[in-house]
């Protein structure tokens, strides 16, 4: 990056958030059904919701999620909620009724929430160092 700024950052997370998203689900393996499929005909199926197919995230993306998953280690642990809330498109009401505050007062924390990742990006590119600043 050229120069990291509060809306790159903000971008950043809410990438990380939507490649989460379109992440395979997880599942636990070693259980399975006995059952047999149910066939159904197909005047059975007109009422169905089609399924909705997620495509995989390339690799880059994932690699811009983990990378960007290490920057809330950097942030305590409610200032990590706020983000990924505000990342996953959380309106502000949710937001300011989770954290007991008013809406100025949680944009103000989230603002600096940002910058503090912003800063430790900006030292890390000026002295090359990709460890943990706090």
């Amino acid at each position: 990056m050229a120069e990291w700024r509060i809306e790159t950052v903000a971008d950043r997370f809410i990438e990380a958030a939507r490649t989460a998203h379109r992440l395979p689900p997880v599942r636990v393996q070693g259980y399975f059904n006995c059952w047999p499929a149910i066939k159904r005909m197909p005047w059975e199926n007109l009422g169905a919701e089609p399924r909705v197919y997620r495509f995989p995230p390339d690799p880059a993306a994932i690699d811009r999620m983990l990378e960007t998953m290490r920057w809330v280690q950097w942030l305590e642990e409610e200032q990590r909620h706020l983000v990924w809330m505000r990342a996953q498109r959380y309106p502000w009401k949710d937001i300011c009724c989770r954290f007991a505050c008013d809406r100025t007062t949680a944009w103000r924390r989230w603002q600096t929430a940002l910058e503090l990742v912003a800063v430790h990006l900006r030292m890390e590119k000026k002295t090359g160092a990709a460890g943990n600043c706090r």
